[in-house]
């Protein structure tokens, strides 16, 4: 079921489609974890809530499901898939890996205009948490944090580590939007290891050590989603 009011925006000279539309709307409500996993997509009642057709909807979630956010059962229909706990805990295994060796790599190439950039993105990251928790949004604050780590990894010269780091940032999406949602106190500690993050490159420090604080700081995360889950076994999966 599509909740909320649903805002069509149409650029000056570009043609959306109805079926894109429709796996735009999808697609950003399942990322976002408006529609949980497990929620029903009944066809008929999306298309007429997004004012199309059945058609285009039905594409959209093919599509959908070939990305592995939709599936078909027998008798049920279409559904908002579940996540595969292992799934999540490999890619940020693999992220951990190559985005500390993206970000070192890239610590002399930082200038200090994008330093100032990060700390800009990270001092908006820390004003979000003056709302926490009734008005903390963890899916904006997830999109901050992409934008702060992007410009300490974008130099990387190895284009092979960083194709890596980019395909770990798209599953990441794909399994569905912001570990913040599930473990949110985890928000305040991330933005104080940015910090520090930005020190160690600002200061020059050896690259070994920026590539451990960044390992440890995606680790960290990863961990503290690990130790809610042990405590809380009926805790939902993302």
């Amino acid at each position: 079921m599509i909740t909320g009011p649903v805002d069509i925006h149409w650029a000056p000279g570009v043609v959306v489609s109805k079926s894109q539309f429709a796996y735009e709307q999808l697609h950003g409500r399942i990322v976002s974890g408006a529609l949980a996993p497990g929620a029903r997509l009944v066809l008929a009642q999306v298309a007429t809530e997004l004012g199309v057709s059945v058609v285009p909807v039905r594409e959209a979630v093919r599509r959908l499901e070939a990305e592995g956010l939709v599936t078909f059962e027998k008798n049920v229909g279409a559904t908002v898939s579940g996540i595969d706990p292992v799934e999540y805990l490999y890619t940020m295994q693999t992220l951990s890996l190559v985005e500390g060796a993206a970000t070192a790599l890239s610590a002399r190439s930082v200038t200090a205009q994008e330093l100032a950039a990060a700390r800009e993105i990270n001092g908006r990251m820390r004003a979000m948490l003056e709302e926490f928790p009734q008005h903390f949004d963890p899916v904006e604050f997830t999109r901050l944090n992409h934008d702060f780590h992007s410009v300490l990894f974008e130099h990387c010269p190895n284009p092979h580590i960083l194709d890596l780091v980019h395909r770990g940032w798209n599953r990441l999406t794909a399994l569905r939007g912001s570990t913040f949602s599930f473990v949110p106190e985890r928000a305040g500690e991330s933005v104080a290891e940015h910090e520090r993050l930005l020190d160690l490159i600002e200061h020059g420090a050896p690259v070994a050590d920026i590539e451990l604080a960044a390992r440890r700081h995606r680790s960290a995360t990863l961990d503290a989603y690990l130790a809610r889950t042990a405590a809380h076994p009926d805790f939902p999966t993302l």
